[in-house]
């Protein structure tokens, strides 16, 4: 497994030793040392966010904190949790909400890895920016996230499995799950043929081409090699179900992975729906997504 990032000062400490409360040697928690290395946190003046997740996985048993990988040069930064001391793990690519990877992208990961997986959340947008240090969602997204090339996420995304190959990870039981912005990913990275499964939760799957995102979910729909479960709301409404149903015709006549992409829609659930930390949280429809996101795993050989 990963070997913690000690080229920061205010990191350095043993990576197994971070439990929650813990200080590092700087004094500072272990939430705190995770922000510090990922540069990203609950962006709180955007939302009404709450202070911690709803739910918090201890590291129990887990090596989990922050790692980085190189491509093209750059470090990318992101989040790592896997059994400790285990090999040959099936792997989870875990892509973030708009907000980049903050503590409850984080505790997704650290969820994974109490089931067995490595779990890798990578900083998406680290080349362009900050999420942590936008206040307003508009600015965010116009000086941050579109800027975002949808090449970059994908060569990113081949980095975490080329980084989980060698530390423990059985890539060839790879799988990958994403949250709104990251919902959308997980369409997209289905389509190349480095996973056997994907879980998308609430991402958008139609939009005009651009010359950074030349495509969206539903122009590569027929062309999926890994089947994809997406879990939606029925009450969302930045993502219209009429676009669902776009989707599922376009999948009807793909290939195999399309055909067999499903989708579950929650009638009284609205967007973000599994984000334990915004008041947007629903238990009951987070719960069955993450049930049903484990069985998808395992019926499609992500396990």
């Amino acid at each position: 497994m990963p070997s913690f990032d000690d080229s920061r000062p205010d990191l350095h400490a043993d990576f197994d030793s971070l439990r929650p409360g813990e200080s590092t040697s700087q004094g500072a928690t272990r939430r705190t040392a995770l922000k510090a290395a990922l540069g990203a946190g609950y962006a709180a003046a955007a939302l009404p966010i709450a202070a911690q997740t709803a739910i918090s996985t201890s590291t129990d048993g887990l090596q989990a904190g922050p790692i980085k990988y190189t491509v093209n040069g750059f470090q990318v930064p992101a989040y790592a949790a896997a059994p400790s001391g285990k090999t040959g793990l099936p792997v989870v690519l875990v892509v973030q909400e708009i907000f980049g990877v903050h503590e409850y992208i984080a505790d997704v990961c650290r969820r994974f890895a109490k089931l067995g997986y490595l779990a890798i959340a990578p900083d998406l947008y680290a080349r362009q920016g900050d999420a942590s240090k936008y206040t307003e969602i508009p600015k965010l997204m116009s000086e941050v996230v579109s800027k975002v090339p949808d090449a970059q996420v994908m060569a990113d995304l081949d980095g975490a499995l080329q980084y989980a190959a060698a530390n423990g990870g059985d890539v060839s039981k790879a799988g990958i799950t994403g949250f709104c912005w990251g919902g959308r990913v997980v369409w997209l990275y289905a389509a190349t043929g480095k996973v056997k499964a994907g879980v998308a939760w609430y991402g958008r799957l139609v939009g005009q081409p651009s010359e950074l995102t030349p495509k969206h979910p539903v122009d590569v729909a027929t062309q999926l090699k890994a089947p994809v479960l997406g879990l939606y709301g029925g009450k969302d409404q930045g993502i219209p179900l009429d676009t669902v149903d776009k989707m599922k015709s376009a999948l009807a006549s793909g290939s195999d992975a399309a055909k067999a992409s499903q989708f579950v829609v929650y009638p009284d659930a609205g967007h973000a729906f599994h984000a334990d930390y915004r008041p947007s949280y629903l238990k009951e429809a987070a719960d069955d997504g993450w049930r049903r996101a484990q069985a998808w795993f395992k019926t499609h050989g992500v396990a």
